[in-house]
């Protein structure tokens, strides 16, 4: 039997792909929903000895699965205002979920993954900046009290890798609430 990269195979492999994309065209697609949702929160997050302000930002786009399940891609961008001489600390993650959804509420965890370059303390005297990728876990609440605005509560704990005397237990923990705001389709 001749394989599709040889001459006498090629047009049968040509016409089975040809098929193949065609079925795939015309076959009926269902409409799915999605929602995007963002806004921004403030909490704290505690990495090293001392706990740390947090301004975030925050996005995710939501795809129902069934009437109440959801699978959404959730990014969080906090920023650490300078409280050191060594300037500002920014720290993103982005959390692939699986949670469940209401009309009012919404309840999301998964897998996360960090970037992060931060001011951490170990003691009063022993700062760094400390620069990384990490993986962490996520979750996530929000409960829309006005139509598509709602409140909002994250919480992640990302490990943070490598030696550093800054950072010895290598835990990253964070939780910030604030108002959100959801656009949907149906």
């Amino acid at each position: 039997m001749a394989r599709c990269g040889e001459k006498p195979g090629r047009r049968r492999c040509g016409v089975l792909g040809l098929l193949c994309t065609s079925v795939f065209l015309l076959a009926p697609i269902p409409a799915e929903a999605f929602e995007v949702a963002g806004g921004v929160s403030v909490g704290g997050i505690q990495i090293g000895a001392k706990p740390q302000l947090a301004v975030t930002p925050q996005g995710a786009i939501a795809w129902a699965i069934g009437d109440a399940f959801l699978f959404a891609v959730h990014d969080l961008l906090s920023i650490l205002p300078v409280t050191h001489e060594r300037g500002i600390g920014v720290h993103n993650q982005t959390s692939v979920v699986l949670g469940y959804s209401t009309e009012s509420a919404r309840f999301s965890m998964g897998p996360s993954l960090s970037v992060y370059s931060i001011i951490a303390c170990n003691s009063a005297s022993l700062c760094g900046r400390v620069v990384g990728l990490s993986p962490g876990g996520h979750v996530h609440a929000s409960w829309y009290l006005a139509g598509p605005f709602g409140i909002s509560v994250s919480g992640s704990v990302s490990w943070v890798g490598g030696r550093s005397l800054v950072l010895r237990d290598g835990v990253a923990a964070m939780v910030v609430a604030g108002p959100v705001l959801r656009w949907a389709t149906r």
